[in-house]
C-alpha cells in the first residue's frame, strides 16, 4: 500500500547521501534527540534536584521514561508516515493562528535555552581552563553556527552521534563517588519524606521542572523532522514503500527511540545521584548552574570527576544547540512554506538557515550580557509549559487520524501512554503557574 500522505519535494542534495536500499541505520534521530535532552540547562535542573532533595526526586525519571518514549514515538511516526514535520502537520490540522502562536513560542523558548546552554559551556570552560568567559561564549556560539551552515547533513548527524558518547562521563562520575545505594533506593521509593520541613512548594516546583526538562516541545519537532530527512536520504527520490518496508522501519524507530530516551533518563539519574552525594550530603543544597555543580565535585571526588563533568557539559551543549536552533528553523520554515532541511545547502534554503543563525547568534548575544542562567531556565520553562499541552493534544489527534496516517495510526498502548503524558504535562503546567502565583 502506498504511504498515505503526499511526499514533499526531495532536494537534489539528498541524492548525494547514502544509496537507496533497505538497509537501516541502527540508531539515528531517537538517539540524538534523547541525548540532546540532557543539555547544560537540563544538567543544572537535575543537579539542583539532587542538591536540594537528595534522592527524593528519582521517581520522576522512572515516571517520565515510558511517557517520554511514547510521545517521541508518536512524533517520529508522524514524521515518517506523513513525510512532513510536526509544524506542517499542525498547519493542516489547526487554525493558522494557533500554529503560528505555538511556533513563535517554540522559537522564543529555544533561543532562551540556547543562551542558557552557551553560558553554561562558557562558565565550565573558564573553570577548567581559565581566561575570560566572553571569549568562550563567542567561540561556542560561532562554532555552533558555522557547523550547522557548512557541514553536510550526513556529517552533522555523524558528529551529533559521536557527541552522544560524552553522556557516559556522568556514568563515570557516579562510579567515582560513593553512592549509598540502600539509602538512595529507600528515599526514591518514599518521596513524601522529602516534604518534611515545610518544603512542599519548592518540591512541587522542582517536580514541574523535572517534567518540563524531560518532556520538551522542541524534542517533538526535531525528531519528526529528522525522520523526514532520514527518509529522503535513504530513499533518494523513491516515493512509495510497501507495507513490509514501512513496518520494518517503524520497528527501527521504536528501537532507536527506546534506546535514546532510556539513555537520556538514565544519564539524568546519574546526574541526580552525583549531585546528591557531592552536594546535598555535604551541606550544599542550592545550585545556580551546571558549572557550580561541576565545581562542587572536586573536593569530594577529585579533579578527574570535575574534568569529566565539565567535558560532559561542553559536549552536551555542542549537541543540544543544533537541535534547539534546528527544531525552530524547521518549524518556522514549514508554516511559511520555505525550503528547509539540513540536507540542503545554504543557497537553496536561505530562510531556514537564517532562522538557525538568528536563534544561535541571538542566544550567544544574550550570553554575552551575562544572562542569569537560572532565570533563563525559568522563562524557558514557562514558555514550554504554555505550548507543550496544545502541541501534545494536536500530536495525539494527528497520530490517531486515519486520514493522515492511513493504516499506520499510532498503536493503542502508545496512544494511552501519549494521552497520559499529555495529562501529566497539563497538570505540571497548572502546578507551575500555581507555584509562580503563590
Amino acid at each position: 500500500m502506498p504511504r498515505p500522505a503526499a511526499v514533499t519535494e526531495t532536494p537534489p542534495e539528498a541524492a548525494t547521501g547514502a544509496p537507496a536500499g533497505d538497509g537501516e541505520d541502527v540508531f539515528g534521530p531517537g538517539l540524538i534527540t534523547g541525548a540532546a535532552d540532557d543539555d547544560p540547562s537540563g544538567i543544572a535542573t537535575y543537579s539542583q534536584a539532587g542538591a536540594q532533595f537528595r534522592f527524593g526526586l528519582a521517581w520522576t525519571l522512572l515516571l517520565t521514561t515510558p511517557l517520554m518514549i511514547a510521545v517521541q514515538l508518536i512524533s517520529a511516526r508522524i514524521g515518517y508516515i506523513t513525510r512532513r514535520g510536526l509544524a506542517a502537520n499542525m498547519a493542516h490540522a489547526c487554525p493558522r493562528w494557533l500554529t503560528v502562536a505555538v511556533v513563535a513560542g517554540l522559537v522564543v523558548a529555544n533561543t532562551i535555552n540556547i543562551a542558557a546552554d552557551v553560558s553554561a559551556m562558557a562558565e565550565v570552560s573558564r573553570l577548567l581552563l581559565g581566561g575570560p568567559q566572553w571569549a568562550y561564549v563567542l567561540a561556542f556560539g560561532g562554532l555552533s553556527a558555522a557547523a550547522q551552515i557548512w557541514l553536510s547533513y550526513e556529517k552533522t548527524v555523524r558528529v551529533l552521534k559521536y557527541l552522544t558518547l560524552v553522556l557516559f562521563a556522568y556514568v563515570a562520575v557516579v562510579l567515582m563517588v560513593n553512592v549509598p545505594w540502600t539509602r538512595a533506593l529507600h528515599e526514591a521509593a518514599r518521596p513524601w519524606q522529602s516534604l518534611a520541613g515545610g518544603s512542599g512548594k519548592a518540591y512541587a516546583a522542582m517536580v514541574v521542572a523535572m517534567l518540563g526538562t524531560t518532556i520538551s516541545p522542541y524534542l517533538f519537532f526535531w525528531q519528526a523532522t529528522q525522520e523526514v530527512e532520514d527518509d529522503k536520504r535513504r530513499c533518494a527520490g523513491r516515493r512509495d514503500h510497501d507495507d513490509a518496508s514501512v513496518k520494518r522501519h517503524l520497528r527501527c524507530i521504536r528501537r532507536d527511540t527506546c534506546v535514546g530516551m532510556g539513555l537520556s533518563n538514565g544519564i539524568a539519574l546519574c546526574i541526580v545521584l552525583a549531585a546528591a552525594v557531592t552536594l546535598n550530603l555535604h551541606g550544599h543544597t542550592d545550585v545556580h548552574s551546571s558549572a557550580e555543580a561541576a565545581q562542587a565535585l572536586e573536593p569530594v571526588a577529585g579533579r578527574g570527576a570535575l574534568m569529566l563533568f565539565g567535558l560532559g557539559v561542553i559536549g552536551t551543549g555542542l549537541l543540544a544547540i543544533p537541535v534547539l536552533a534546528g527544531s525552530a528553523a524547521y518549524a518556522v520554515s514549514e508554516i511559511f512554506g520555505w525550503r528547509e532541511g539540513l540536507s540542503r545547502r545554504f543557497q537553496s534554503a536561505r530562510g531556514f538557515y537564517s532562522i538557525i543563525l538568528g536563534a544561535t547568534l541571538l542566544g550567544t548575544a544574550l550570553s554575552l550580557f551575562q544572562v542569569d542562567a537560572m532565570s533563563a531556565l525559568v522563562w524557558s520553562a514557562v514558555v514550554n509549559g504554555v505550548i507543550a499541552v496544545p502541541v501534545m493534544v494536536v500530536l495525539m489527534m494527528i497520530g490517531s487520524s486515519e486520514t493522515l496516517m492511513g493504516r499506520f495510526v499510532v498503536p493503542r498502548l502508545v496512544r494511552v501512554l501519549g494521552w497520559a503524558a499529555t495529562a501529566v504535562m497539563a497538570a505540571a503546567a497548572v502546578a507551575m503557574f500555581a507555584t509562580m502565583a503563590f
